[in-house]
């Protein structure tokens, strides 16, 4: 038998061919592992954690690392100034971060979406109106406008993904009003809108699936951010409230020992750089990856 012509072999389609140039490249699928390795550790803490969380013992305040004298291997990163275990918190902790970071960027995305799609289809009023809010909102520094929201409904997780994505939905909303824009005088619209295709099915049908790959990526980028800006939160105290793990209060709580006792605020730092960086170069991976002009 002859082999397959090429031509005539079925085309991959663009999706597996995004994963396949993105995967292509180690290092962001190095850092894409650890940012599964963060979430599975988040969804997994109750199995995974070593001891209670909030279990204090004044015996082992501020105990070192294993590996320093003092240390026990049983509390591999130490303990903080209540006594409890710090490794059992970063995992915890990790609950907080991710969780939020999704929530908001799910929130904030869906509303920036919807309102983008309308301001760059619909244009006129529609338009001018959507436009002129993101502006006002743009004028905003985002930590401020957080700090206050917060300020005015009080601290916990529910009012914490409600102040960060009040603002952040303005992103995505300029991104999709941008790739709407264009797209509405391609083709494959025109040809959508002269068989009768109505304003909703044109948009959701047509532009939508066309414009999702930087809205992806734009996503991604901005959990990192909005990662950032919880632990900011809550180093400041107007985050999740204690005796919950976060963290950026885990960073707040050793600051009062980081001559004597540097653990304890250094591997909640460690553990923030460590998940920013990473969503940072897969975004940055994804973006290569569904770009084609960035392709070489």
């Amino acid at each position: 038998m002859s082999a397959v012509p090429a031509a005539a072999r079925p085309a991959r389609s663009p999706v597996l061919e995004n994963l396949a140039a993105f995967a292509a490249s180690k290092l962001s699928l190095t850092c894409a592992v650890l940012v599964l390795g963060c979430v599975v550790l988040a969804i997994a803490a109750p199995l995974v954690a070593p001891h209670d969380p909030n279990e204090a013992d004044l015996f082992r305040r501020l105990q070192p690392p294993a590996w320093m004298e003092g240390g026990e291997i049983a509390y591999l990163l130490g303990c903080d100034a209540l006594g409890r275990d710090i490794a059992s918190r970063i995992i915890y902790g990790a609950r907080i971060s991710i969780f939020i970071g999704a929530a908001v960027i799910l929130v904030a995305t869906t509303i920036g979406v919807l309102a983008g799609l309308a301001a760059g289809y619909l244009r006129g009023w529609v338009d001018v109106a959507i436009s002129r809010l993101v502006d006002i909102l743009l004028g905003f520094p985002y930590l401020i406008f957080a700090i206050a929201l917060i300020a005015m409904t009080g601290p916990g997780l529910q009012n914490i993904i409600l102040a960060l994505a009040y603002k952040e939905w303005v992103i995505p909303c300029r991104v999709v009003r941008g790739e709407t824009l264009a797209a509405r005088e391609l083709e494959y619209v025109e040809a959508a809108r002269a068989l009768g295709g109505s304003s909703r099915y044109i948009m959701w049908r047509e532009i939508l699936p066309n414009i999702l790959s930087p809205v992806i990526v734009v996503s991604t980028v901005r959990m990192a951010h909005v990662i950032i800006l919880e632990a900011s939160l809550s180093f400041l105290g107007l985050g999740v409230q204690p005796p919950t793990a976060s963290w950026g209060s885990m960073v707040a709580d050793g600051r009062a020992f980081m001559l004597d006792a540097w653990w304890v605020s250094t591997f909640p730092g460690l553990a923030i750089l460590v998940l920013v960086l990473s969503i940072n170069v897969v975004s940055q991976g994804l973006r290569d990856a569904f770009d084609p002009r960035m392709r070489r």
